[in-house]
């Protein structure tokens, strides 16, 4: 092992754990300003109630994401500097355009809406958390763009002098296909998160009001309902999330066919080039003799997703293994086949997963049922039949997580030897002065800090989920005449 493996498994580590804020601040951000709306437009006070509460999880998660995003910044100069010394003419645009324009639109706003209850007209004040959820879904276009930069350079000459990558035009660079495709996938994904987040704290919630533990608090008449509708409104946030996702999935395929053939093969340890291209399954192979030993497929899909036709024909390992050796010379151009062959099937499998819990969760949902509970909202006599439905939520949030985080895996790790397809080597990225035991210390280092700001993450997550609604916004009593019990505007 040297520094250039230490290295890349410090960025990938960093990266993943920092990916797993970034896409419940995208989507959450955006239930959160439409259920500010819902009590702007409404004036009920549950609405207002579920703002609060769940606009204070979305406020940890977010400053979590700040936290250790800043460190990628970082690490761009320590260890990748001749990377960015190549790539910095180009990314600065898109990077500076994220930082000045989202981040900065994003972080103030926030702040606005946090310090602006009971200061703020309502409708400045909503407008305040609507101007950060465009922040947030305007931040990650920019970033994306940049990143589908390596995956497909465009817009760009090599100064023949420097060696450096110059810009000739951004505007290639931002409508990129592989940038505006990306991005729609990547929000469907994070509103796939961000929907199962909402059901997963509802369902926990209206579990422990089923069945609670010894000495539980007894939940305010009003959280039932508010639970019911907010996990409701989860699981619609997740299936139509997850039908957007399956419609960019297909298109990324066919882009892949494209841009990244060489991705699309190692993903379905696909060998030789075919025509009517059948989907693995499941695959036992020898990577070194090339060549599968077991293969369940499922005949022409592959073809289908490559190309919009079954009978299409789609390049194998060893055809652009060929094909690239003939344009940049002699060398190794595969990636690791079996890290992309399963993180492709976990990565639709547990995404997929999560949006059929959601899917099944409406159908046992409909017309007011709630499984435990009968229809005035009363615990069912029965007995825990019905726990499972509640848990089955619970359990595909972090299934869909690990499906998202597989997603990036499979897109950076599709992407090798390559950091810049075609114009820069990986391994002659790496800074030429950082040694090994520099790169083990930091290593070791952000792995202790994230691991501690893990503890405090979830800590944090369940003092409020466990507290409810009632803690962002106390609940009035019950004794009160009906006129006084109604909510202040923004009162805490």
């Amino acid at each position: 092992m040297d520094a250039l493996d230490l290295a890349r498994w410090q960025f990938g580590i960093t990266t993943v754990y920092h990916f797993l804020f970034v896409p419940l601040t995208i989507g959450l951000s955006v239930i959160v300003a439409s259920l500010q709306t819902a009590w702007f437009r409404t004036g009920r006070t549950e609405y207002l109630r579920a703002t609060k509460f769940f606009g204070k999880l979305f406020l940890i998660n977010f400053a979590m994401g700040v936290v250790t995003g800043i460190v990628q910044e970082f690490q761009f100069g320590m260890n990748w500097s001749t990377y960015s010394t190549f790539v910095g003419d180009v990314f600065g645009a898109p990077l500076a355009m994220e930082a000045l324009i989202a981040f900065f639109l994003e972080s103030t706003f926030i702040g606005l809406w946090i310090f602006g209850w009971d200061r703020l007209r309502k409708g400045v004040h909503l407008a305040c958390i609507w101007a950060a959820a465009i922040g947030s879904n305007l931040s990650a276009y920019f970033i994306l763009a940049a990143n589908a930069w390596m995956r497909n350079p465009v817009g760009y000459e090599v100064d023949p002098v420097t060696g450096r990558a110059r810009l000739t035009d951004i505007g290639a660079v931002l409508m990129n296909p592989q940038a505006w495709s990306t991005y729609f996938h990547v929000i469907a994904a994070s509103f796939v998160i961000a929907g199962l987040f909402v059901a997963a704290v509802s369902a926990w919630k209206l579990m422990k009001e089923r069945w609670p533990s010894d000495g539980a608090p007894t939940p305010h008449a009003s959280e039932h309902e508010l639970f019911r509708k907010s996990m409701r409104a989860g699981f619609v946030v997740t299936a139509i999330a997850g039908m957007l996702v399956v419609a960019s999935g297909d298109h990324q395929a066919k882009l892949a066919t494209q841009y990244e053939p060489m991705k699309l093969a190692a993903a379905e340890a696909l060998w030789q080039t075919e025509e009517s291209a059948g989907f693995s399954l499941f695959a036992v192979g020898d990577i070194q003799g090339s060549r599968n030993h077991i293969n369940v497929q499922i005949p022409g899909v592959l073809s289908f997703l490559a190309t919009g036709s079954p009978w299409g024909e789609v390049q194998g390992i060893e055809n652009v293994q060929a094909s690239y050796e003939q344009l940049y010379g002699p060398g190794d151009y595969t990636p690791n086949i079996a890290v992309l062959y399963w993180s492709f099937r976990l990565m639709m499998g547990l995404g997929l997963a999560g949006v059929a819990v959601s899917v099944a969760g409406l159908w046992l949902t409909r017309r007011g049922r709630l499984p435990g509970f009968t229809r005035d909202g009363a615990p069912a006599p029965a007995g825990r039949a019905h726990r499972w439905m509640y848990r089955a939520v619970v359990a595909a949030l972090p299934a869909a997580l690990a499906g998202n985080i597989f997603g990036w895996i499979l897109t950076e790790m599709g992407r090798q030897p390559w950091t810049v397809h075609g114009e820069l080597l990986t391994a002659a990225s790496v800074s030429p002065g950082v040694s090994l035991g520099q790169v083990a210390f930091s290593l070791a280092a952000f792995t202790a800090l994230y691991g501690v700001l893990a503890v405090v993450e979830a800590g944090l997550l369940f003092r409020y989920v466990k507290a409810g609604p009632g803690a962002a916004m106390p609940y009035p009593d019950e004794t009160t005449p009906e006129p006084e019990r109604r909510a202040p505007a923004f009162s805490y």
